[in-house]
């Protein structure tokens, strides 16, 4: 299945601005004073903690991790990135991808996660898929922020930054059994945008894609082919729509089986009149107000939410 109603979601401890990854993140802005950031920190715990709320208000199962003081891991609050998880429709198994970290401090967020999540023998068995060494070549693969998936028509989507390389993104799709294509994409200053759900959303009947960051015609067009050729309609957004975090949105079920397009107020709130009723067409958008987590840590709603498929992955030490 494309979507799941089961996601998994880390409340932050020490989050802040990560200067590992700020080199390659164009969208994080530095606070400028201790107090500042201080304060980011407060703000984002309670924007945390809304998003919570009102994701369960709609329906949707959500499983609280709590983060520790230590080690520090500015970015746990994204757990997308560490970790997949995958069922195949016809069999018993549940695959948990693990992925090369580019920064030193994200792979002890990884490390965290695992300490958190099971196997349950409740129908399926778990196969785990560790990619973690490649980190020893310097070629990473961030999850859910490198791979943007159709999981029905078995197609990932990725475009190369320092987090995305082709190498693991092939043994990946080895792995799993996926054909993929990879393309290349850039901000308004030319360099590589550094996550792919940054760029685009695909749902179960739109892709939501800011093709006018993919500069090669030849790779547009690859993209819109295969798109099309994966059934789905496309919203094009704008460069501007790209920086408000409009490709960043994650399609969801809640518990009566309505579709939920997640995405952030500001997302929303950049989007025009005749893209959202485009999109409300087959959803309806759930949209948090998490402008303090978007600007320090340079990621939004869907790099929050970490879906679990099935029932074969347990969390051991959630907290309500």
């Amino acid at each position: 299945m494309q979507t799941t109603q089961h996601v998994l979601m880390v409340r932050p401890v020490r989050f802040a601005f990560n200067e590992e990854t700020a080199g390659n993140n164009a969208f994080q802005q530095k606070d400028s004073s201790e107090e500042e950031a201080r304060l980011t920190g407060m703000r984002a715990t309670q924007e945390f903690d809304d998003f919570v709320a009102l994701l369960r208000e709609n329906g949707v199962r959500v499983e609280v991790l709590q983060d520790t003081p230590e080690p520090q891991t500015p970015d746990s609050i994204f757990p997308n990135n560490c970790f997949s998880t995958h069922v195949e429709t016809d069999a018993d198994v549940c695959k948990l991808v693990l992925y090369p970290m580019f920064a030193p401090n994200r792979r002890l967020e990884r490390d965290k996660l695992l300490k958190g999540l099971m196997g349950s023998a409740i129908g399926h068995s778990l196969e785990m898929i560790d990619l973690t060494r490649w980190e020893q070549e310097g070629k990473f693969l961030e999850g859910t922020g490198s791979l943007i998936l159709d999981r029905e028509h078995r197609m990932a989507f990725a475009c190369r930054s320092p987090r995305t390389h082709e190498d693991v993104v092939r043994e990946w799709a080895r792995e799993m059994g996926y054909d993929y294509f990879l393309f290349d994409s850039t901000d308004k200053n030319g360099m590589a945008v550094y996550h792919t759900n940054v760029v685009m959303h695909i749902g179960t009947r739109f892709a939501v894609v800011c093709l006018e960051s993919v500069k090669d015609e030849e790779q547009r067009r690859q993209l819109v082919e295969h798109l099309q050729q994966c059934g789905k309609e496309i919203v094009a957004i704008s460069l501007a729509q790209m920086y408000e975090f409009a490709g960043n949105m994650l399609e969801l079920r809640n518990d009566r089986g309505e579709k939920l397009l997640i995405m952030s107020q500001t997302a929303f709130h950049s989007l025009t009149m005749e893209q959202i009723t485009t999109l409300e067409q087959d959803v309806r958008i759930v949209a948090p107000a998490i402008s303090a987590i978007e600007k320090a840590g340079g990621g939004s709603a869907r790099c929050m939410l970490a879906e679990l498929f099935g029932d074969k992955v347990a969390v051991q030490r959630a907290t309500p």
